[in-house]
């Protein structure tokens, strides 16, 4: 990296001298790739003139965590950045603000009280509940001799919030339909049982009556999986992909992935009031901070209570 690449002209120089000896020290010490250099250059000029546009006019020394946040926050909401990108601007200013303390430039560190990118989540995208009927109905016998088994697996995905990888490893002794139940093995071999609703199981069990055996293969070492493929063989997960793929093009719905069957049951349950410790344990969550995304639905019904229970509501 050149000397002139260092400082742009059109740029504020809050800190320029500052951000010139970090990327020559990544430059010529810790002998960091172009590409990692422009990256860092870029999210650097960025906080500065950020800062500067927005009122800052300090040294690097008078930078608090406030204004970090600040510099995040319209990262998001002004520009529109994707969580990710959020993510590694966030990692660049760590690594510079490190630099600088690990140097006795500043006394104290600003990114050091926030959160790590590993702690953004985004909100999941989710199916209202009629979009997610539209799904459940899409199969249909103008698709093949099929469409009765894709029908039972996205019953079987909505009713238990099942992954991709989950759905299609349950064998046909897991699930009981008298009880209305079926058991799931989780990540970390972790199982579940999941009730199932009554449509749910009447369609699993019209599958099992009327197509499993014809794509039966008894020689097979998986036959005793519930869902199978054309072949005979289990689904596996890209296959569960591109079922839901299919089906979601067939009821006109854009973006609709596994997951998404998957967040629109937890989401649709939380909204209804279910609990959250009974939502974790239904997906199938170690912890509660994983289950803790779905709360985001829970804003309006939050309001209600608030404006009946409230005395001043």
């Amino acid at each position: 990296m050149d000397d002139k690449s260092l400082l742009m002209p059109d740029q504020p120089h809050l800190f320029q001298k500052s951000i010139r000896e970090f990327l020559s020290y990544a430059a010529i010490e810790a002998g960091l790739a172009a590409n990692t250099l422009q990256a860092y250059e870029r999210d650097l000029h960025d906080l500065d003139s950020d800062l500067f546009e927005n009122g800052f006019h300090g040294t690097i020394r008078d930078i608090t965590p406030y204004h970090l946040a600040d510099h995040l926050r319209r990262l998001r909401t002004d520009r529109n950045l994707a969580t990710s990108s959020i993510a590694r601007h966030l990692a660049t200013l760590r690594i510079f603000f490190r630099f600088l303390s690990s140097g006795g430039r500043i006394h104290d560190d600003p990114t050091s009280l926030l959160d790590r990118p590993t702690q953004w989540q985004r909100i999941p995208g989710y199916l209202s509940t009629f979009k997610i009927q539209k799904l459940l109905n899409a199969p249909n016998p103008d698709q093949g001799t099929l469409w009765l088994r894709d029908w039972a697996l996205l019953h079987l995905m909505y009713a238990a919030g099942l992954r991709a990888s989950e759905v299609g490893t349950i064998e046909t002794r897991d699930y009981n339909s008298k009880l209305g139940i079926v058991s799931v093995v989780g990540k970390g071999n972790k199982q579940r049982l999941v009730p199932l609703y009554k449509d749910a199981c009447d369609i699993v069990d019209r599958f099992l009556t009327e197509l499993r055996s014809t794509l039966l293969r008894p020689d097979h070492r998986d036959k005793n999986r519930l869902l199978l493929s054309r072949s005979g063989r289990p689904l596996e997960r890209i296959a569960v992909w591109q079922i839901v793929k299919r089906q979601a093009a067939w009821a006109g719905l854009a973006d609709v992935h596994p997951h998404t069957i998957r967040h629109s049951f937890a989401t649709h349950l939380v909204s209804g009031g279910a609990d959250l410790r009974v939502v974790q344990e239904l997906l199938g969550h170690s912890n509660i901070q994983t289950t803790q995304i779905y709360t985001h639905v829970d804003s309006r019904r939050l309001k209600e209570i608030h404006t009946r229970f409230h005395p001043r509501g």
